[in-house]
């Protein structure tokens, strides 16, 4: 296992995904991630096991809190007392990188922004994971994957099919964990500023920021165009009819991505069984299947559904050109190309139960990494606090006075 941030301490005040999840990186990186919790709520996220939103009783994994806080120590720390604010900055003396996903009204009330992290430690690396961004209006405004990332940034109306009536609802946290890798990048390039020229950046990923990342060449297209210039075809309308999805006979799902269709028109013809289709004039080059397009697509529709997903699968298997299964989440755990990369990992809790997290897709050296299952609210937090000297009587007071889970 390479742990390129082997040294590195990062204290985490965030909570949700989108910023933790930059956490969850870093600590698969080899960095010391200490998740600050509030002693009686700990993260929002671990009370999704209670209301009922994870399957499985009280005692069910919390997917959802372990994937992006899998490898971290947890303090319980009440922040918004004077106790609990001086430890926070004794642990921030001793922190390369502050990350945080709260907002500015709050740091500000909670004084932990950048002034103030900054009279501690002045060489502390100061990230930040925002819905809007760190300027403007609505900076203060609270922002989600859901209302910043698949509504105000677009993505949902992008992929909109054009004949549905609402825009596209996204997965469960779709924009926070790519988010939480952009923000992890960011904190990965601020270290190497810090050591390169002695002075530590600010580091800001807003949810706002990526979607127009991930839509660039729609919005530079509008820009330099005006309205939406980029085309929504209909399925049957397809400019290249090697390019789309189509059904099988069971129900599933194949997709075609053969950008340079006269490469591959022939190859796939003859593998499909349909030979006859190569010299066929309404399809013989790409202006031609262009301007039979739908006719194409209504031919590749019939034949698609006359053989089930399983047989197209090894139709298929030989062509050179791309394409894939559409498959579902459930297989991808058994996908043999997912073993062989260690893009599952397997992690124990405490009472021995065993289960799979998703790795981070970056890997050094050709190694997969070793997770470490997420902590326990307020796991740490005696360990933490010895670790700063802090000796048991003192860490008893702290309890009794609710600073400190």
């Amino acid at each position: 296992m390479s742990n390129p941030l082997s040294g590195v301490r990062v204290l985490e005040v965030a909570a949700w995904t989108f910023v933790p999840a930059a956490g969850a990186v870093l600590a698969d990186w080899g960095a010391d991630v200490i998740k600050v919790e509030h002693p009686e709520t700990g993260d929002p996220q671990r009370g999704l096991v209670a209301m009922g939103l994870i399957p499985g009783g009280p005692n069910a994994v919390n997917y959802i809190m372990e994937q992006p806080n899998r490898g971290k120590r947890s303090i319980g720390l009440d922040i918004s007392t004077d106790a609990g604010r001086d430890l926070l900055y004794r642990l921030a003396e001793t922190s390369d990188v502050f990350l945080t996903s709260f907002l500015p009204s709050v740091r500000q009330r909670l004084r932990v922004d950048v002034e103030h992290i900054r009279a501690i430690n002045p060489d502390i690396v100061y990230a930040r994971g925002t819905g809007q961004g760190a300027h403007g209006d609505d900076r203060d405004k609270p922002g989600y994957d859901g209302s910043v990332y698949w509504g105000r940034g677009g993505v949902g109306s992008a992929l909109m099919p054009s004949d549905s009536r609402y825009p596209i609802g996204g997965r469960p946290a779709f924009g926070d964990l790519a988010g939480g890798m952009a923000i992890a990048g960011g904190i990965a390039a601020a270290l190497v500023q810090r050591a390169n020229s002695g002075k530590a950046p600010i580091v800001d990923v807003s949810l706002l920021g990526l979607a127009m990342w991930q839509l660039s060449p729609d919005i530079v297209a509008s820009g330099l165009y005006g309205g939406d210039p980029m085309p929504k075809f209909g399925r049957s309308a397809s400019p290249n009819p090697l390019v789309g999805s189509y059904r099988t006979s069971d129900d599933r799902f194949i997709t075609l991505m053969m950008l340079q269709a006269d490469r591959f028109w022939s190859e796939f013809c003859t593998l499909v069984g349909r030979p006859e289709l190569i010299d066929d004039p309404r399809f013989a080059d790409g202006a031609s299947r262009f301007a039979n397009r739908e006719e194409c697509v209504a031919i590749f529709d019939e034949m698609f559904a006359g053989r089930t997903y399983a047989e197209w699968k090894e139709t298929l298997a030989g062509l050179s050109g791309a394409w894939a299964p559409v498959q579902l989440a459930s297989e991808l755990v058994d996908d043999p190309q997912v073993a062989a990369n260690g893009y599952l990992a397997r992690v124990s809790r405490e009472d021995g139960q065993e289960y799979d997290l998703v790795a981070n897709p970056v890997q050094m050296d050709e190694q997969a990494d070793e997770l470490r299952a997420a902590p326990g609210h307020g796991e740490h937090t005696d360990e933490i606090l010895l670790g700063l000297g802090l000796d048991w009587d003192a860490i008893i007071a702290h309890k009794e006075s609710g600073a400190v889970l």
